[in-house]
């Protein structure tokens, strides 16, 4: 089965992307096209950006970029799990997408973003202009999540209402869908 990457983008203490992360991630395993791999950004520790040369190049010079540069180039396709900040999306997120280049390219993207009454569709919109300058296939379908705050339990898990849940399957159908239409774009000479 094809790789689907979940990339929680926050990395606060206290964050809600993990629980919204560990839901997408049930989820997309339940829905059963994919293998399915939490990624999280918190544990990937990447420094500021600090690579001598280009990413396209992939002249990786520290231990962290090579350790990222193949989890990335393992996945078929990614959800990434993002709030937004200031109508945008966070620098996490941004910083781990600039370490690389050619390890993104022809894959889809979709979104699970997560906020106030946007629900971080305003982040979705910009991160969506810097993916594709890296050839990945941003998908329409995502899972917008306003007020987030509201579907997290005692527990502290994530338990969306219906009408975010339904969300879920069309968005891994769409992804599968364009898995299948790129992966000849990521064979490799």
């Amino acid at each position: 089965m094809p790789n689907l990457q979940i990339i929680v983008a926050s990395t606060r203490p206290g964050r809600i992307g993990l629980p919204v992360a560990t839901w997408v991630a049930a989820a997309a395993t339940e829905h059963g096209v994919f293998d399915v791999e939490l990624i999280d950004l918190a544990e990937q520790n990447l420094p500021l950006m600090d690579e001598p040369n280009h990413p396209r190049l992939r002249k990786y010079t520290h231990e962290h970029t090579l350790r990222w540069s193949a989890t990335v180039d393992r996945a078929d396709a990614f959800v990434i799990v993002h709030p937004e900040y200031n109508h945008s999306y966070n620098a996490a997120i941004k910083n781990a997408i600039d370490y690389l280049h050619q390890e993104w390219a022809d894959k889809p993207v979709g979104f699970v973003s997560y906020g106030g009454v946007s629900g971080g569709l305003r982040a979705t919109a910009a991160l969506k202009q810097v993916v594709t300058t890296l050839r990945m296939v941003p998908i329409l379908e995502g899972v917008p999540i306003p007020l987030v705050g509201q579907y997290l339990n005692d527990d502290g898990e994530f338990v969306p209402s219906e009408i975010i849940a339904a969300g879920a399957a069309p968005m891994f159908n769409e992804l599968f869908r364009l898995h299948q239409a790129l992966a000849p774009l990521r064979k490799r000479d």
